[in-house]
């Protein structure tokens, strides 16, 4: 049996977000030793998680003005779909919409006041310390955040029960600052800080997403913590040459920071080598302003959301799938060390792979180590990339068996789900042993 670990992040394991990394890490541990404290809205779906403690901003803001409201609703494994429905529980009120819309632009103001809206008596309630102690955790995983509330809900287990912190580290929200003389900015900057460094010295380890981030953590904090590579549950099909005539070409996944100018690229440069070649941009957001730069370009469908069976399914249909990051300095420092889901994905699938991106994103780094796929960080030369790796049907195969090895080497499950399974044991026992030296 696995010990008891309490996870605390914003969003509960489901398929549709970046949360699916956590099969990465829990796959085989039992549910009744894992819990989630979590502030998404939605309702989660069936996961790893036996039980889950949902607390949310409207329901903090309704004890702001004073209404008798729990902040927490408690589910339950058995009472849960099977698969994360895209409705949100809260929504329909147009100034909880407005609000919530607000929030999701993630500006150091945004971030202030919600660290002023969630007041400590507001979300640690006796619901939810009886939650707890039905549980009693012997770890708690921090899946970062750059927000207060989740690092200080982290804090407020781990002391109350005397447990180390595994902190989940997959974006540089710590190091990463902007050139800004905003004093806003820095009011955020240093008071998140001085939380994490609360958090980061605390009894633990870590767990990281790519070695390039867990160099730079483990030289500060000595945290002596791990690198675990995300794992895809994508078929890999058959290999086959790209069909040059009428090639389905797809990018699933976060368009944001820069990704959908990238994909414009891609394109307009696809519109020049065939007018009738397209890219299917498959992706959650909602917000029309980040997707509408798609809607000049004839080369570009953006299709919106779909379910992950469906996302499997055109993924194993694609001739191409696409990477990408945004090349402006702002989203390079976002994406320097990030490595998602989309890697593990597009080498698991058997599709050819391009990648399109600054070198100094951390993907487009790691792309290009794998010797698996074709890497254009130029966009001046990407129409030409694009024509060899279609033309090239040996390089198609190259790649193709590149990719398995890199699959079996760096994304397998079993290992990953060792690894942190290493990672927060040893953590456990160190905790432990400097308690029983304490005694002594």
């Amino acid at each position: 049996m696995h010990p008891r670990v309490m996870i605390v992040g914003t969003v509960p394991y489901n398929t549709k977000s970046t949360s699916r990394a956590f099969d990465a890490y829990f796959h085989y541990w039992e549910k009744e030793n894992l819990a989630q404290i979590f502030s998404n809205t939605k309702k989660p779906c069936k996961g790893h998680c036996k039980t889950l403690f949902q607390i949310t901003d409207y329901r903090v803001l309704q004890c702001w003005l004073r209404k008798k409201i729990d902040t927490g609703v408690i589910f339950h494994y058995d009472d849960l779909d099977t698969e994360w429905k895209d409705s949100d529980l809260e929504l329909g009120d147009s100034k909880v919409e407005a609000a919530y819309k607000l929030g999701r632009k993630h500006t150091p103001l945004t971030h202030l006041l919600r660290g002023v809206l969630w007041k400590k008596h507001f979300w640690c309630t006796e619901r939810l310390n009886k939650w707890l102690d039905a549980f009693k955790p012997e770890c708690v995983f921090l899946a970062f955040s750059d927000d207060y509330f989740i690092p200080q809900i982290a804090m407020y287990v781990a002391k109350r029960y005397n447990v180390p912190i595994v902190s989940c580290i997959g974006d540089d929200y710590y190091f990463n600052v902007e050139k800004t003389l905003s004093p806003v900015y820095h009011l955020y900057k240093s008071t998140y800080k001085k939380l994490i460094d609360k958090i980061l010295t605390w009894p633990g380890s870590a767990i990281y997403i790519s070695d390039k981030i867990r160099d730079k953590y483990n030289s500060e904090f000595e945290l002596g913590g791990e690198t675990v590579y995300l794992t895809s549950t994508v078929r890999r099909k058959q290999f086959s040459a790209i069909n040059c005539e009428c090639p389905v070409i797809t990018y699933f996944g976060n368009i944001r920071m820069g990704r959908n100018n990238s994909l414009n690229d891609i394109g307009y440069a696809l519109g020049k080598i065939n007018p009738q070649y397209m890219l299917e941009v498959y992706s959650n957001e909602k917000d029309e302003q980040i997707y509408q730069v798609f809607k000049d370009n004839p080369n570009v469908k953006y299709m919106g959301s779909v379910p992950y069976t469906q996302v499997q399914k055109r993924m194993s249909q694609s001739d191409i799938t696409v990477i990408v990051e945004g090349f402006e300095e702002k989203d390079i420092n976002l994406s320097r060390y990030s490595l998602s889901t989309k890697a593990a994905d597009a080498l698991a699938s058997g599709s050819s792979i391009l990648t399109y991106g600054s070198m100094e994103s951390g993907i487009i780094e790691y792309m290009q180590t794998t010797g698996a796929s074709m890497v254009c960080t130029e966009r001046n030369r990407l129409i030409e990339c694009i024509k060899i790796l279609m033309a090239d049907q040996k390089l198609q195969k190259q790649y193709y068996e590149q990719a398995i090895v890199m699959t079996k080497k760096n994304h397998n499950l079993e290992a990953s789900c060792t690894i942190s399974e290493q990672v927060i044991l040893g953590a456990i026992n160190k905790m432990k042993c400097k308690n029983d030296m304490r005694k002594k």
